[in-house]
């Protein structure tokens, strides 16, 4: 049995992904650049899983790099993570965002044609839904991007898309997260932003833990029920376990699916505020301040594609979300340095 290759494996969702896959008996190497993750993650999945995966630092972007590691292990099938995913920093880096994302994909792709490894599961998200007209939103909606990150991982599906219309051999699952949050139950591995974290979840458990001092909540005035933004907030072992059963999935079946991986029910972001406190007890001070540029009103899933096709659903609960979040960043005040 050969080895599945996880490009940036020791990420927040790389890492739960890997303890997953390896719990269901794969082989995992992770190949990551550690630009925004830590190799703790990998230390931990080992102690959790009593086994290890094989972490290989280094760039896909690096051709030389990539084509050592297919001459050296069997690899069979690859889940591409590796990229960088703040929108904010997007904007003010385009051609970062670009270089990294479109052109490390087009390079991990070119070795894997080279070493006949063609079945890939891609990280991708709803961002390539732009500012949907209609929810839930099904695979089927139109896609545009409002920013250079939402950009890259669009070209990347159309590049994808071509790759698949030229050469019908590969087989390749297209992602579309929504908005992963949460933690293993073990409170061992979780989500660990450089910095001032761009999502809410880590934003919420930072001010509970007291490194923050308030939540700002940009705007109330959306049209949605309480007048904050509303998303499809999906715990990130149910993201793991999607993964597994794309890859289950590739085994049987080539051409290209775009997958949904969300619960399909939409919270706000009071609503998330409001569960955190209630479930953790704990205070989560906030600030409504004014919208920020590119932010949407409400954007949520129409996940039925993903049962039929993969046989999967997401089975986390909200109080599981906000529970699991804060066992983490409780037991690990400063991520992977506590």
């Amino acid at each position: 049995m050969g080895y599945i290759l996880l490009t940036g494996g020791a990420g927040y969702i790389g890492s739960h992904t890997a303890l997953e896959l390896l719990n269901s008996g794969y082989k995992v190497i992770s190949f990551d650049n550690f630009s925004n993750s830590s190799d703790e993650a990998l230390n931990r999945v080992e102690q959790l899983t009593n086994n290890a995966a094989i972490s290989i630092k280094g760039d896909i972007r690096d051709e030389q790099a990539l084509k050592q590691l297919f001459s050296q292990y069997d690899i069979k099938a690859v889940v591409h993570f590796a990229g960088l995913k703040a929108v904010g920093e997007s904007t003010e880096l385009p051609l970062h965002y670009y270089d990294n994302n479109v052109t490390g994909t087009v390079t991990l792709c070119r070795v894997m044609r080279e070493f006949n490894v063609k079945k890939l599961v891609f990280s991708s998200s709803a961002t390539v839904y732009g500012d949907a007209k209609h929810v839930p939103i099904p695979e089927t909606a139109p896609r545009s991007a409002t920013n250079p990150y939402g950009q890259s991982k669009l070209m990347v599906e159309y590049i994808l898309q071509d790759l698949v219309a030229a050469e019908p051999d590969w087989g390749i699952t297209l992602l579309r997260y929504f908005n992963p949050v949460g933690a293993h139950s073990s409170g061992r591995i979780g989500e660990n932003p450089n910095g001032i974290p761009n999502n809410l979840m880590p934003f919420i458990s930072q001010v509970a833990v007291g490194k923050r001092e308030q939540l700002s909540v940009f705007g109330n005035d959306y049209p949605t029920h309480d007048g904050t933004g509303v998303r499809d907030y999906i715990h990130v072992v149910d993201l793991a376990l999607g993964h597994v059963k794309a890859l289950q999935y590739l085994e049987h079946n080539n051409g290209i699916e775009a997958i949904n991986l969300g619960t399909g029910v939409g919270y706000s972001v009071l609503d998330m505020v409001n569960a955190f406190s209630k479930v953790n007890k704990v205070a989560v001070p906030y600030q409504v301040v004014a919208r920020r540029p590119g932010d949407i009103a409400t954007c949520y899933a129409e996940p039925s594609k993903a049962k039929t096709l993969l046989g999967w659903q997401a089975e986390k609960t909200l109080d599981d979300m906000v529970r699991d979040s804060w066992r983490w960043q409780s037991v690990n005040p400063d991520g992977y340095k506590s």
